[in-house]
């Protein structure tokens, strides 16, 4: 069952939304054919007659779908717009609409129900592919009286009566009117779902971009001002060497200290951006999961005492990579992270979320096998997997022993 519903679940909320749109839209390719054959099949109309106008409506039906297709492809940003089937699509549509008005009016087809069944059903379903196409709500707009008008003047044009001229346009401005609204809808949703996802990215893509000008500005703070220091010191060094002056062995004594301070200074910016304080990620990881809109719970069953430094470090960098998953694969709604702290037990850290992708999207990366590294220097381990329910789970575990050694030797 899962192969089955896999190829849907696996889906960003974005393709499942232009997946359903697509196939709607197919559908409607559908309806019209139906409603075309319904209007066909009581006219009984002879060899002649459908020998013309059978495959002029195949091909109305036929440019109507890959107009919906090559629309959709252009509102995702896939393609440009499709002018030639824009255009293609209302004269077919047009000559259509002739001929059978022509028939008609003729007396070549005498059936009341011919002309509004095929006139109607086209002109509807070609007014909605068109709209798809259009990037302004102007020019939609346009697109229902426009259609009327002309199927209005065509009908007066060859022969139809005021009454029957009255009954096109009521027909077609109605039909027409509810296929442009509900394909203009369905732009500005798929449009819309597709940029939240874009700014989804491009968020992320922020959020590391300021970390790294963060680490960057640290950095320089820290080693701007020394550099520049043993630069001087060493150029005096030199000039003192060179006129044989005892004093360059101090002022290389003065630099070899600067640099040894330098040294450790880096080594504290590293480790506090290496280090991930426990609280302040599981408060983080809250807020960045309700902001993107899920519902997030996060328990935490503080223990007497405070958990060692290396502990907190290693569970809050598991937070941060789980959070980073969650955000980053599948569509999850609910997330629940759990954090057991007994006094006389091991520390468990379980995050677990809904709506998780039968299979990754991608290739795996490393943040899972960096974790477990930084859990294997504290005898603990990760796992981290789907479980029932289309929910996925990921669990953290420092033993109990390895606690208290580290209790004791602090």
């Amino acid at each position: 069952m899962s192969r089955l519903t896999g190829w849907w679940r696996n889906r960003s909320s974005a393709g499942k939304i232009e997946l359903y749109t697509r196939w709607s839209f197919h559908l409607f390719v559908a309806i019209e054919a139906l409603g075309v054959l319904f209007g066909l099949l009581p006219a009984r109309i002879g060899p002649t007659v459908a020998a013309v106008l059978v495959p002029l409506l195949v091909a109305v039906l036929a440019v109507t779908g890959v107009l919906y297709s090559r629309a959709l492809d252009s509102v995702a940003g896939r393609r440009g717009r499709p002018v030639r089937l824009m255009v293609a699509l209302p004269v077919l549509t047009a000559v259509t609409c002739l001929l059978v008005f022509h028939l008609h009016s003729s007396g070549i087809v005498e059936d009341p129900g011919f002309g509004p069944g095929v006139v109607v059903n086209t002109v509807a379903f070609s007014c909605g592919a068109v709209t798809l196409a259009l990037e302004r709500v102007r020019h939609m707009v346009l697109v229902p009286p426009t259609a009327t008008v002309v199927g209005v003047v065509a009908v007066l044009a060859a022969g139809g009566s005021a009454f029957e001229a009255g009954g096109y346009t009521v027909a077609l401005l109605t039909a027409s009117t509810f296929l442009t609204l509900t394909c203009g809808f369905s732009s500005w949703l798929l449009k819309t779902v597709y940029e939240l996802d874009r700014a989804r990215e491009v968020q992320a893509q922020l959020a590391v971009a300021e970390e790294r000008l963060r680490f960057g500005r640290d950095l320089h703070d820290v080693m701007g001002r020394n550099l520049a220091v043993i630069a001087l010191k060493s150029e005096l060094a030199v000039q003192l060497a060179r006129r044989e002056r005892p004093e360059a062995v101090e002022q290389m004594i003065e630099v070899q200290r600067i640099a040894q301070e330098s040294q450790r200074e880096v080594r504290d910016v590293v480790r506090g951006y290496r280090e991930a304080d426990l609280a302040v990620e599981l408060e983080g990881a809250r807020g960045v999961l309700s902001a993107a809109g899920m519902d997030c719970r996060v328990d935490f069953e503080a223990p007497a005492r405070p958990l060692p430094p290396e502990v907190q470090s290693a569970l809050g960098w598991v937070v941060r990579e789980a959070t980073t998953n969650v955000l980053r694969h599948g569509d999850a709604q609910h997330c629940v992270i759990r954090l057991t702290a007994p006094d006389a037990g091991s520390v468990t850290l379980v995050v677990e979320n809904d709506r998780a992708p039968a299979a990754p999207a991608g290739p795996l990366g490393s943040g899972l096998a960096g974790l477990r590294e930084r859990l294997a220097a504290l005898d603990g381990t990760l796992w981290a997997g789907p479980v029932d329910g289309g929910r996925f789970r990921l669990r953290a575990e420092i033993p109990a022993a390895r606690l208290r050694h580290l209790e004791a030797r602090a």
